[in-house]
């Protein structure tokens, strides 16, 4: 890890935590209940945050030997870091496009699933701000092998230790990355 990447890695983990963990009771997606929430969209949305979100998951993927053209998933929760990801690797002087992975394919207009540029034949990571169960991050999996995407891996911020790895890693036959564990937030 170089200087400059520890650097952003220190940042965006006190971004995350003053920014994105909030306390209380909370329902997540997959439905389970939580003492806390996670909303990385306060971290991928912010003039800060997202240039070293791009940083630290570009040096992550690299440190991890993952090669791709693209990244993305799931509209809300992953689009944001998509942008953020395909900026740090243009700053690199490296083409990366991004894409988002709609839940359904739409009935008008193209009838895409996946948009932004083509995935058919690319390889490409797919993203999650963090992740329970991993259902999110398996649905956009599955939406981009349909549109002819080669999955690489699944990258998420924050990893929540909730079991999503070993789904993802089992379900999709991918390698799950996550730049911060649940721990690494005082969420033990």
């Amino acid at each position: 890890m170089t200087p400059d990447t520890a650097a952003a890695r220190a940042r965006l983990l006190e971004l995350i935590k003053d920014l994105a963990v909030v306390r209380g009771k909370v329902v997540l997606s997959s439905g389970a209940e939580a003492d806390y929430y996670i909303d990385l969209r306060r971290v991928t949305l912010h003039h800060e945050a997202s240039r070293l979100v791009g940083q630290v998951m570009l040096a992550m993927l690299d440190d991890a030997g993952i090669g791709f053209e693209a990244a993305g998933g799931l509209t809300m929760g992953a689009g944001p870091g998509g942008t953020a990801l395909m900026h740090a690797a243009g700053d690199a002087g490296r083409a990366v496009d991004a894409f988002v992975v709609r839940k359904a394919q739409k009935s008008y207009g193209m009838g895409r699933q996946v948009e932004g540029p083509d995935v058919s034949g690319r390889a490409v990571v797919v993203l999650e701000g963090n992740s329970t169960t991993g259902g999110s991050a398996l649905a956009a999996v599955e939406g981009v092998r349909r549109a002819g995407g080669e999955v690489k891996a699944v990258a998420v911020i924050v990893d929540r230790s909730t079991g999503a790895k070993e789904r993802i890693e089992q379900e999709a036959g991918v390698p799950y990355l996550y730049a911060f564990g649940k721990d690494e937030l005082g969420l033990d």
